[in-house]
């Protein structure tokens, strides 16, 4: 394979990770894909596969974390606010009188875990704009903040 093809190759695979938009777990098989046919041909190609991969697999954890502790803060602080009387006799419920000052550190945390997700998801899109950059003039680019699962 040629330099200038190793260096598109390289780009398309971190470029592919945002076809997530679209495809379902997109940001996950094309990269694979792309990373598994060449990666024997070509040094340049398994570095940045490798990197695309890891870094998708490090969001999907980081993901995972700030969902496991918004959900359950959500859904504890609706549930407290819930009416027993109108779930039970199959009433219309309205939350009335909604304790702020007493869910105030909770909520905070679970609105702070979607913001920081808000963050990743940016930041994400950005890292990979410029991986792709880096992969195009031909430099082996890490991504910040992504957890070797592939090496």
């Amino acid at each position: 394979m040629e330099k200038s093809s190793e260096k598109n190759t390289s780009a398309f695979t971190h470029l592919s990770t945002l076809t997530q938009y679209i495809i379902p777990f997109g940001n996950y098989i094309f990269p694979i894909i792309i990373w598994s046919s060449y990666k024997d041909k070509s040094e340049m190609v398994d570095h940045h596969g490798k990197q695309a991969l890891n870094f998708q697999l490090s969001l999907l954890l980081y993901t995972l974390i700030l969902a496991l502790i918004a959900i359950p803060i959500f859904i504890t602080v609706f549930l407290q606010n819930l009416p027993l009387e109108a779930v039970f006799n199959d009433n219309d419920f309205y939350i009335r009188n909604f304790n702020f000052e007493g869910n105030i550190g909770l909520l905070s945390v679970g609105v702070t875990a979607v913001l920081l997700f808000g963050l990743l998801k940016f930041v994400e899109f950005f890292l990979v704009i410029y991986a792709s950059i880096k992969a195009s003039n031909g430099e082996l680019y890490k991504y910040p903040l992504t957890i070797p699962f592939i090496k």
